[in-house]
Order: C-alpha cells, then sequence, then structure tokens
C-alpha cells in the first residue's frame, strides 16, 4: 500500500509529500506521528516545495545578470545608500505601489548589483520579475519586430510585477528605440514597477531620450513619485582590483 501511495504521489507530481513520506517510511518514523501530524507534515512538505520551485522559477525566468543578494550589499561611509532605505525596498512594498526606483552613479559603483538584488528579492516573494540589459533589449525588440514576435515580447513585459532596466543611457535612443520605450513605460504606468539603473544623471536623460514630447511623457511617467538612489564614491570593481594587487604583492 505504501509503494502504491508513494507512486500516486510521484503521478500528481506532490514532490514535496512523496520526499517526506519516503524518508519517513525509510526511517521508520511513521509510528512517531498521530494521523493528524502526519497530514500536517506531509502538507506543510509539499507547501515548502511548491514555494521554492516557485520562487526557482521566477529566478530563472528572470535572467539576472548577478547573483546577488541584499544580505551582501555594502553600506561604506561616503556610498550614500542609505541601510533603511534598502530595508524598506526589501519588503516589496513599492512593487505593491507600483512605484518605481531609479539608481544613479559612476561606473563600477555597484548599481547593478543593488538593482539585482532588488529583484532577488521579489522573486522570493513570488513577483514575476524581468532583468534587461537596456541596449540589449531594444535590439532583441528590433530583431522581434523584423520576425513578428514584437507584441509577444511586449506583453511578455508588461506582464512582469518588476522589471529591471540596466545600464539606461550609454547612448542616445534612435527613433525606435524611442518608440518602444515609451510603448513599454505607457504599459506598465501605474500598474507595474520598474528599476532604472544609470550612469547618467536624471538631469540628462531628457537628452538621451531625445524628442522633447516624447522625453516629456517617458520621464513624467518614469520620475513621478519614483525613489532615487543616486549612489558616490569610488568604484567598488577598482576597490576590489587594488585589494587583490595588495594581498598578491
Amino acid at each position: 500500500m505504501n509503494a502504491t501511495t508513494l507512486e500516486k504521489m510521484r503521478k500528481m507530481k506532490f514532490f514535496g509529500m512523496f520526499r517526506t513520506f519516503k524518508t519517513n517510511l525509510e526511517s521508520g518514523k511513521l509510528e512517531d506521528y498521530t494521523p493528524d501530524e502526519m497530514i500536517a507534515n506531509l502538507i506543510e512538505a509539499e507547501w515548502d516545495d511548491r514555494q521554492n520551485r516557485n520562487i526557482e522559477r521566477h529566478l530563472k525566468n528572470a535572467r539576472f545578470r548577478y547573483k546577488a543578494a541584499l544580505e551582501e550589499l555594502h553600506y561604506h561611509t561616503g556610498r550614500n545608500v542609505d541601510k533603511n532605505l534598502i530595508m524598506r525596498f526589501a519588503e516589496c512594498k513599492f512593487i505593491d505601489k507600483n512605484e518605481n526606483i531609479l539608481i544613479t552613479g559612476s561606473t563600477g559603483i555597484g548599481k547593478s548589483y543593488i538593482a539585482s538584488a532588488l529583484g532577488h528579492q521579489a522573486c522570493s516573494f513570488g513577483y514575476k520579475v524581468a532583468y534587461y540589459s537596456t541596449a540589449k533589449l531594444f535590439g532583441k525588440l528590433k530583431m522581434a519586430k523584423a520576425d513578428g514576435s514584437y507584441i509577444k515580447e511586449i506583453a511578455k513585459i508588461e506582464r512582469q510585477h518588476l522589471l529591471i532596466l540596466d545600464d539606461f543611457g550609454l547612448q542616445p535612443l534612435d527613433g525606435p528605440s524611442r518608440a518602444m520605450l515609451m510603448e513599454i513605460i505607457e504599459d506598465r504606468h501605474g500598474k507595474s514597477s520598474t528599476i532604472i539603473t544609470s550612469q547618467v544623471p536624471v538631469s540628462k536623460w531628457h537628452d538621451i531620450i531625445g524628442e522633447k514630447t516624447v522625453a516629456d511623457a517617458i520621464l513624467d511617467r518614469i520620475i513621478h513619485e519614483a525613489h532615487r538612489l543616486d549612489l558616490k564614491g569610488e568604484s567598488l570593481r577598482k576597490k576590489s582590483s587594488n585589494s587583490s594587487e595588495m594581498i598578491t604583492t
């Protein structure tokens, strides 16, 4: 009977229950539980297993550039990173409120890492997240227009609870990229959240986008009630490189 029960659990994809029941059978611990305790134990195991698989699926679909964790962020003096603010972001209430986060600062200062860490945190809470290098995203969407999959790609972006656009503004937007950005921001405005990282100060984004009317419309939707992190200090990559040289010399 136990073998049949295990097989049915496996076929029904109750993998948490399957592993827990099998372990208890093999260890001879079934007699240690009352019937209601055993049911509670199996349900809890299945619940945890499905939650973990859901998180793993979200992380895989997000396609993060970095494996980042909020616990590993550095709050060095002079970086202008408010730990209390980051901890509030970690609660992901900004996603529930459809708010944006804009992270600016010089290259190597940790913008992408913070954005990715917040994205990982959102995945752990069950939110759908997508990470893109901004330039690569526009290149991908241009190819999608050519092969007829553009609407599908745009719909996929719109479904994400959190969209991360990394390295925005490395080069001025051309006409097609500007139109794509407008469509993405318009679809998400008031319905979902976006994190944007950039080496360029927000005050200069207007020039990056180009075409005054479109730039005004995009920035009005992005910046309104957005949280801002303006990182300061020396490149963390440079510091890491210098530390390695000191260790080896």
